[in-house]
């Protein structure tokens, strides 16, 4: 990286590292959107300083060793390419904190604008009780679950044991032992014939394998096995809705997010009526269907599942 001489303060740094990240051609993309906000992420992770730090503290300025810190953390990030998460081992989803590393992916799913609002109007907060959360990864869907629906109880499923070792440390992170059940399964394998859920939500894998070659360098320190669901992305989700009616109440719903592969899922599926819902933060592919649906097209559902 280029000499950074004359230098001084948290603003010089954070104005500079902006430069960087936009010269390298960096991706923003986990948890950012913009070269500042990135640059001042690792700024304040380097400083040990929190983001609501008053204003004139960005006219401190560092230390010789605080400018080593600063220097070598944006190093990382833009030669390694590594997602600013996983150099700050934290990432936010639904407005709660999350301890990430590279056993899973980064939070970044719009389900974090549903589970805020309680799935209203999608359902009756107060009619659920228990919830399914399908490729858990962090916990991070499944402890929101929790955090925002206080009298819920949610199994957090995931076939990854690594997956839920992180998942583990944010379940501790936010006190909800208690209330989410962590369960290595490939998807409902290990669960029981009482396991019936007023609500199934999933973000799986969903990636297509030409569009995994198309992502960003950043994407690479992300675990393939979270990312990747075969030739057109739908192999996870297929299984999903073959195998969700067995384990959802006679009056719930199934909510999953499939992104830039809901086109192809609805070509798979002509007939069904999937509900795709629009999102006011941004985000595509999230799809609603009912326990009723699923009893109508049990059988193509079925029969997809099994190919």
């Amino acid at each position: 990286m280029a000499i950074d001489e004359g230098l001084l303060t948290l603003r010089d740094y954070v104005r500079w590292g902006a430069s960087r990240l936009n010269e390298a051609g960096a991706f923003y993309g986990h948890g950012t959107d913009n070269a500042i906000d990135e640059a001042l992420a690792l700024v304040l992770h380097a400083l040990h300083l929190d983001h609501e730090l008053p204003a004139s503290y960005l006219d401190a300025r560092l230390t010789r060793w605080e400018r080593e810190a600063v220097r070598e953390l944006l190093r990382r990030r833009i030669e390694g390419r590594v997602p600013a998460p996983y150099l700050t081992h934290e990432a936010h989803f639904a407005g709660l904190s999350f301890y990430v590393d590279e056993r899973v992916l980064v939070p970044r799913s719009p389900l974090a604008e549903l589970v805020q609002a309680q799935f209203a109007p999608w359902v009756e907060p107060k009619r659920l009780h228990r919830v399914l959360d399908l490729c858990t990864g962090s916990g991070c869907i499944a402890i929101a679950c929790a955090w925002f629906l206080p009298e819920v109880l949610v199994d957090a499923v995931d076939i990854s044991e690594p997956a839920l070792e992180v998942a583990r440390i944010n379940l501790r992170r936010h006190g909800l032992e208690g209330r989410v059940r962590l369960i290595r399964s490939d998807l409902f394998g290990a669960l029981g014939e009482d396991d019936v859920y007023d609500l199934i939500v999933s973000n799986p894998p969903y990636v297509s394998r030409q569009e995994l070659q198309r992502l960003p360098a950043e994407y690479r320190h992300e675990p393939v096995l979270g990312l990747q669901a075969g030739e057109q992305g739908l192999d996870l989700v297929v299984r999903i809705l073959g195998g969700a009616r067995n384990h959802l109440a006679p009056d719930g719903i199934i909510l999953g997010e499939v992104g830039l592969s809901a086109d192809a899922l609805s070509e798979r599926y002509p007939g069904v009526p999937f509900m795709w819902l629009d999102m006011e933060r941004g985000g595509e592919g999230v799809f609603l269907l009912t326990a009723a649906q699923l009893d109508e097209y049990r059988e193509v559902l079925a029969a997809h599942a099994s190919e």
